[in-house]
């Protein structure tokens, strides 16, 4: 890891940060792609 100085805290925080809201988008992308499968799929079974 670079010596980041006086600004590591900071910078650890903003990757923490950063990673956090994008684990948040997958999880919901994940769970609205399984909400709409299962829609799509009852539409398709009931023809």
């Amino acid at each position: 890891m670079p010596d980041l100085g006086t600004y590591a805290v900071e910078v650890t925080a903003a990757y923490v940060g950063s990673i956090a809201l994008l684990a948040g988008i997958l999880g919901l992308s994940w769970r609205r792609y399984l909400r709409v499968r299962a829609a799509l799929d009852e539409v398709e079974k009931n023809g």
